[in-house]
């Protein structure tokens, strides 16, 4: 056997018998208990390396076959466990607290491409009229399939006025569209508040779910509690980015204290439990929270406490579903893994990565292209034009999820948005608290 084989086979092993220590090698999972089982896939994996060594069409790189096997072991975990060659983590290391000018996307991946979870709006990608469920199947030329997740959030930033070049596909469509935008630094809108309906219902978007926003939207509940007002209609459609904390805070201020609002758990990492807490709590007001596709991460967690312990109706469409805990565990050559070793669950013990959140009301929004779609194939243009949607008037809605300010602007020939009409419909027809 050439030399070059075996230390590949020895590196490949290697990580094969940690990954067994771990707790499993495949979604099935093979459990260290089970440790002649792990050496027989150990066996398998070798026999099938030299075919291709000996067998195949051309003469291997086999570096990169072994790099592609360990890329595909770990996504085949889930979407957020990654392996990093040597290379790529000092990329990583060198360039992740460099500028952090971006086209405005969050990004995961599902059917092994990057996946848009939501759009900032107002954003350059915002503006080219990227959408949530949009996949981007390459980046500078290369398929982001054999990109890490880490290395496909790095592509995407860089610094101010610098360019990404990228290829974009709808999930209802699958040739891709060559893009190129110029990156910026990103903020996200202030909370948008309105009031429907007399001012008895009171609107409140949040674009994000970090601190100060939370701070803004609790101080507004209170102002209406001392009023003796009235309803309140959350939108956290395209809202994915936030932190733990605040997400618990904005939970705590409509649940009882001490209901259940999520909990963390995974093999070996100790399980943790949130519950609302007495000093964030405000409004006990009839509530109806607006969810879609990018509502991810803290947004589901709020969503999922507030419908599992019957606080609020959720009406849109099912979120996105991302919740998880990484662990970078080095490796002797330089490489590293981005190891998933807890998840988040509802209050009812759904995994939310998994399952995601399915509202109470499910009203398809006007671009409903979400994880269930088929995963992209190539050689047909796309059936829905790109760039920015028209915007809905404003005696409908004062925001769109995903849509920039300049065409939310627009007057009456606007597609109206069917996912707040409903919500207020429903909302309507409570009795105030």
């Amino acid at each position: 056997m050439p030399k070059a084989l075996k230390l590949s086979l020895l590196a490949v092993s290697v990580l094969l018998v940690l990954f067994v220590f771990l707790g499993g090698i495949m979604p099935g999972g093979v459990r260290a208990s089970s440790e002649a089982t792990a050496y027989q896939q150990i066996e398998v994996y070798s026999e099938v390396l030299q075919h291709i060594q000996n067998d195949y069409v051309v003469t291997p790189n086999i570096a990169d076959v072994t790099t592609g096997s360990l890329h595909g072991l770990l996504e085949g975990l889930e979407p957020d466990s990654s392996y990093l060659t040597p290379a790529e983590f000092k990329t990583y290391q060198t360039r992740q607290n460099e500028s952090k000018a971006q086209i405005g996307v969050d990004v995961s991946k599902r059917f092994g491409y990057a996946t848009v979870v939501s759009v900032v709006p107002g954003s350059p990608a915002d503006k080219a009229g990227l959408i949530d469920g949009d996949w981007i199947e390459s980046i500078g030329g290369k398929s982001t399939r054999v990109m890490p997740l880490q290395m496909i959030q790095l592509a995407l930033n860089g610094d101010p006025g610098t360019s990404v070049n990228f290829s974009l596909i709808q999930p209802t469509s699958t040739a891709p569209t060559a893009m190129t935008l110029t990156r910026s630094i990103t903020t996200y809108p202030a909370l948008h508040t309105d009031e429907y309906e007399n001012s008895s219902i009171l609107y409140l978007k949040p674009f994000d779910l970090q601190k100060e926003r939370v701070d803004e939207m609790l101080n507004k509940l209170a102002q209406i509690q001392k009023s003796g007002q009235q309803k309140v209609l959350l939108d956290l459609r395209e809202v994915s980015n936030g932190d733990m904390d605040s997400a618990v805070r904005l939970a705590s201020a409509f649940l009882k204290p001490g209901s259940t609002i999520a909990t963390l758990e995974g093999q070996k990492f100790p399980q943790q439990i949130w519950k609302a807490n007495s000093k964030d709590f405000v409004t006990a007001a009839p509530l109806i929270v607006l969810v879609n596709h990018g509502t991810a991460g803290p947004a589901e967690i709020v969503a999922a406490a507030l419908k599992n312990n019957n606080r609020a109706q959720l009406v849109g469409d099912r979120t996105f579903g991302m919740g998880s805990v990484q662990k970078q565990i080095p490796l002797p050559d330089g490489a590293v893994l981005f190891l998933s070793v807890a998840k988040y669950h509802s209050p009812d013990g759904k995994i939310i990565q998994k399952e995601a959140v399915t509202p109470n009301v499910v009203v398809a929004s006007n671009e409903n292209f979400g994880e269930e779609s088929a995963a992209p194939a190539k050689g047909v243009k796309p059936a829905v034009p790109r760039g920015p949607a028209p915007g809905l008037s404003p005696s409908i809605a004062p925001v769109v999820p995903g849509k920039s300010a300049a065409t939310q602007q627009k007057p009456a020939a606007s597609q109206p948005d069917l996912q707040l009409q409903k919500a207020l419909s429903i909302l309507k027809q409570k009795a105030a608290a």
